[in-house]
């Protein structure tokens, strides 16, 4: 039997989760899911840790985890490789390993106190969106064109993007950009792979906070604002390696 092509359902999967996809585009997803059990699990996880991330958010008050969660979770957070045919048995089962290691991210080390002005419950947050993200396009392998990028953040966040016209000196190649959902709204998703590790650059609309970097879930955290927009490069690499592609990356984006 062949399988649905479910590269034109990537960019609906989080407005539909969000309920903010118009009846047209729910009416394309639903079509879709009705003949793709993969997409139906997908659409599944995404809903089911949303809901558990706002659960958990106002909760979960550790500031430390033990050694052993700590290390089973970065053992956890890897990307894997993309499966070389979508169409097995590993790609049905990956919206639940997804789901899995959601879980553990989210319910056994989210471990900050979650009030809303912590610079770092914002990032762990992120950290959890850049490792589900990663994972999501591990099996769907979707790529989009710097055009598309600057394209997809005018249309869905009225903002002119100016990616580095060059990532290449930075050691990154650019994977594509999706909306994700924060604590309080959406942001926008910027994807790279530096050196083959997957590194993220989130854009959170009407906010500012200071220039910082904090390490969250395994990851290292570099933060900015421009103007009424602040940015968060994430990527599980030294601390000073994330510093530089911040460095890099602030120069164009505005």
């Amino acid at each position: 039997m062949t399988m649905p092509d479910c590269t034109p359902i990537d960019p609906l999967v989080t407005p539909y989760v969000d309920g903010e996809l118009p009846e047209a585009g729910r009416d394309v997803v639903d079509k879709h899911l009705r003949q793709c059990g993969a997409c139906r699990a997908r659409i599944g996880a995404e809903r089911s840790v949303r809901d558990l991330l706002h659960l958990k958010r106002s909760s979960l008050v550790s500031d430390r985890a033990s050694e052993i969660l700590r290390a089973r979770l970065v053992r956890t957070a890897r990307p894997v490789a993309p499966p070389a045919v979508v169409a097995s048995w590993r790609v049905r089962l990956a919206p639940f390993a997804m789901a899995a290691t959601l879980v553990l991210l989210v319910g056994g080390a989210f471990l900050y106190q979650a009030t809303q002005m912590s610079t770092r419950v914002m990032a762990a947050e992120l950290a959890a969106d850049h490792v589900k993200c990663f994972l999501t396009n591990s099996v769907l392998g979707t790529s989009h064109s710097h055009d598309d990028v600057e394209m997809a953040m005018a249309s869905g966040f009225d903002w002119e993007a100016r990616l580095p016209a060059h990532p290449e000196e930075a050691g990154l190649e650019l994977v594509g950009s999706r909306p994700c959902l924060y604590g309080q709204g959406r942001v926008a998703h910027i994807m790279y792979h530096h050196e083959g590790r997957p590194v993220s650059v989130f854009m959170l609309p009407n906010t500012t906070r200071a220039e910082e970097s904090v390490a969250v879930l395994g990851h290292e955290a570099a933060i900015w604002s421009e103007g009424e927009r602040t940015f968060v490069l994430i990527a599980r690499e030294p601390r000073l390696d994330v510093q530089r592609m911040a460095s890099f990356v602030h120069s164009s984006l505005r």
